[in-house]
């Protein structure tokens, strides 16, 4: 069989068998997820909490920022604590405290050893116990435990008030005044966090472990890593090991040392005139870079939260943009931008491959353009207002704030952004069309780049699945379809393909190579990528055969990381390939940036946090932050980047073009980077590893740990870092400014020049 139809239908096989086991994964989780109670009594037959309580409650976390806001099960903002490993401790000493009065007339602190010891024996006998009757729907707890809950719910009702009694905790918290003002809401609230702590406290029926895995460590309960998560890290780094063992063997025996190409004599793009879609295009890279600045902006403000949380600089900013505001945009942005600029690379490259301008394609770029601003603009603006409790809870639904990170627009807006991708799609379709029809050398990789465009355009249906009130183990479960599979996984197939093809139409590689090369880099990939979705889910209220899978799968993500250092080289080396590849300097540069964050951003602090030892330590700390930016800007970011380089080349005239600001962009914002991510957050995050994994994840997310005089240097250690990334954005947009002037500069220089000639003629 010939290699590359080999390559096709490995990639097919595997593609079809690991999404019907991610399919299978999900009904399981369905299966085994905690249960909502349709009531939660007390023993002497108080009704406490009741599912459209507990459901509701959900819905008013979620309306006031959700997951911007805190986190529960480890998913979500740093700042605020993970609600439900604070629910669950706070219950807990509630409890050992009304004993010791009961037993001992003495606080719990104030006792001795052997009673400390006798009553936490007790604490996890009564927390760990599963008193859920399923015949009955109803979940029966203790008076005593009834008594501690109660108290629980007493703090979280004052602080999420304007009562002078929590004020220093909310500004700790970077929580604004009143941030819910309807006491019904506010009643509601303690419903969902006390249903959240007890999933990850209460063991399966028939099992000694809760339904998070132990998950958080709290020692008080019992709650430590089980023996599942222990082997399961083990055989991760076993077959980490292995993967890379395996494939430097196999890309040293079929490695092609000449697979570069002789260039031609000169470049092949130069003096191709853009089509008006083309030019179209242009303003997508503009906006996109206009949004880069918005990010940088909003995170500077989002970072400066953690030193004064309610106010910047003396202005109390957080009564027009509170914490939840600030960070909701800042994270939403990244995903625009980067998306935008990925989205506009595929509109320029298609009439480009095919050598076709369709009809109407330039109408049809305009119009996708107004609908993507309507959604960026639309969403923010409801988000605005539902955090701002101007929305009701069912209106913050479908126009608001949904509450869950990186998809947190309303209904509405993922159902426009949704239609934009088809439309993105099916301008994509009928400008490539004509290449796919003709046979080519280039066809190959051409069908590549047209299937990740259908699976960019179908997969981000995955985030209209949930309703209102869908399971918070199901909704976990096909958000991470969109943030893992949808944007780290065939966004970054349709990169290699694209990037392949740019450098095969340069003349720079061999398209029958880079075809094999990007067929096996999408199959290494996707081997790892489709099931390592599960390593998102290890503490989510999942199975624990979600751990096994989900931690060999992502181990075998990071293999091909290992060998990111040859592209590294390689694409190096093309930028001396020919004089006239000068021109390119920076877009390739920018590619060997990316080749250097895919291996530490994404590899190595990737890899960090991956194993479940790890993770169930971690999760919900600084060491994801780090991971989070290193990747996602290192990665989709500067790629975002250099492929709008690509195109604007080609649209552009010399003259225009200032390498000198290309230059200082590229080291600004790489510097930025990485001393924001080792000077900074990664520091912080071990930190507060070491807390988690000594006492537990509630004093990891504490204000004893988080506004502690180490975290406090952290976070202005940030500054410098944060500076000159920002001076990074700032020579960019610099250059795409001066590059838009000097493009309608030389427009009017020409048009003057024609209409010069035709009064002469």
């Amino acid at each position: 069989m010939n290699p590359t139809r080999r390559l096709w239908w490995i990639l097919g096989i595997l593609f079809v068998v690991s999404f019907a086991a991610l399919g299978f994964i999900g009904t399981e989780i369905y299966r085994q997820m905690p249960p909502v109670p349709a009531e939660v009594v007390s023993e002497s037959g108080e009704i406490l909490y009741t599912r459209d309580q507990i459901e509701q409650g959900r819905q008013v976390w979620q309306t006031m920022g959700g997951q911007q806001v805190g986190s529960v099960w480890g998913h979500g903002a740093y700042l605020a604590p993970d609600w439900s490993a604070d629910w669950l401790h706070r219950e807990a000493l509630a409890l050992l405290d009304r004993w010791a009065e009961e037993s001992h007339r003495q606080s719990f602190d104030s006792l001795d050893g052997p009673a400390q010891a006798a009553l936490q024996n007790r604490l996890e006998t009564e927390m760990r116990a599963n008193r859920y009757d399923a015949v009955q729907d109803r979940l029966v707890v203790s008076d005593d435990r009834a008594a501690a809950m109660a108290l629980a719910h007493a703090h979280y009702k004052a602080l999420f008030s304007d009562g002078e009694s929590h004020a220093v905790l909310r500004e700790q918290f970077a929580i604004a005044n009143d941030a819910i003002p309807s006491e019904v809401h506010r009643d509601l609230l303690p419903a969902f966090f006390f249903w959240a702590a007890w999933a990850a406290t209460t063991e399966r029926p028939g099992s000694d472990i809760t339904y998070t895995s132990n998950w958080p460590h709290e020692p008080l309960v019992g709650n430590s890593p089980t023996t599942g998560t222990a082997m399961w890290s083990i055989a991760s780094i076993i077959l980490l090991l292995a993967g890379i063992g395996a494939l430097t063997w196999y890309y040293v025996a079929t490695h092609d040392a000449g697979h570069l190409s002789q260039p031609p004599k000169d470049d092949p793009l130069l003096g191709l005139d853009p089509t008006p879609s083309q030019r179209a295009v242009a303003k997508y890279f503009y906006t996109a870079v206009a949004l880069f600045m918005a990010q940088i902006l909003l995170g500077a403000i989002t970072a400066h939260y953690a030193v004064e949380g309610h106010e910047f600089y003396g202005f109390n900013l957080s009564e027009i943009l509170p914490y939840a505001v600030t960070r909701t945009w800042h994270t939403q942005l990244g995903i625009f931008w980067i998306a935008t600029a990925w989205l506009a690379t595929g509109l320029y490259l298609a009439p480009a491959i095919s050598g076709v301008e369709p009809r109407w394609q330039r109408l049809g770029v305009n119009v996708l353009f107004g609908a993507l601003l309507v959604v960026v603009v639309g969403s923010m603006t409801g988000e605005w207002f539902a955090v701002q409790q101007r929305l009701g809870l069912d209106a913050s639904f479908w126009i608001g704030h949904q509450g869950w990170e990186y998809v947190d627009l309303g209904r509405v807006w993922q159902i426009g952004l949704f239609a934009g991708l088809l439309i993105w799609l099916a301008l994509m379709g009928r400008a490539l069309w004509p290449a796919l029809r003709k046979p080519s050398e280039h066809r190959a990789l051409i069908t590549i780049l047209f299937l990740s465009t259908i699976a960019i355009g179908l997969f981000y249906g995955a985030g209209l699945t949930w309703g209102k009130h869908t399971h918070l183990s199901i909704v976990t479960y096909w958000r991470w379809w969109v943030v893992h599979l949808w944007v780290e996984g065939f966004f970054e197939v349709f990169a290699t393909a694209a990037v392949a093809l740019l450098f095969t139409r340069l003349g720079l590689v061999r398209a029958r190579l880079a075809t094999d090369a990007v067929l096996f880099a999408t199959i290494v990939f996707l081997f790892g990528g489709i099931l390592g979705t599960l390593h998102h889910l290890y503490f989510a209220g999942t199975p624990t055969s979600v751990i096994a899978v989900g931690a060999v799968f992502s181990a075998l993500e990071v293999v091909p990381l290992v060998l990111i250092g040859f592209e590294a080289y390689e694409n190096y080396r093309l930028r001396k390939a020919a004089p006239w590849v000068a021109r390119y300097k920076w877009p390739i540069l920018f590619f060997v940036a990316v080749a250097f964050w895919n291996l530490v951003g994404a590899g190595l602090l990737g890899f960090l946090i991956n194993p479940p030892i790890s993770l169930y330590y971690v999760q919900g700390l600084n060491t994801t932050a780090a991971h989070g930016h290193s990747a996602l800007f290192g990665v989709y970011g500067l790629l975002g980047i250099g492929l709008m380089l690509f195109c604007l080349r080609g649209m552009t005239r010399d003259r225009a073009w200032n390498d000198r600001l290309l230059k200082q962009t590229f080291w600004l914002l790489n510097a930025g980077l990485f001393a924001m991510v080792f000077f900074s957050l990664l520091p912080a995050g071990i930190y507060q590893a070491y807390w988690s994994v000594s006492e537990g994840l509630w004093l990891a997310r504490s204000p004893e740990v988080i506004h502690s005089a180490w975290m406090r240097a952290m976070v202005w250690l940030r500054v410098p870092g944060d500076i000159v990334f920002a001076a990074g954005g700032v020579t960019l947009a610099l250059f795409i400014l001066r590059l838009w002037w000097g493009s309608r500069r030389m427009t009017r220089r020409s048009t003057v020049l024609i209409e010069e000639r035709a009064s002469a003629g």
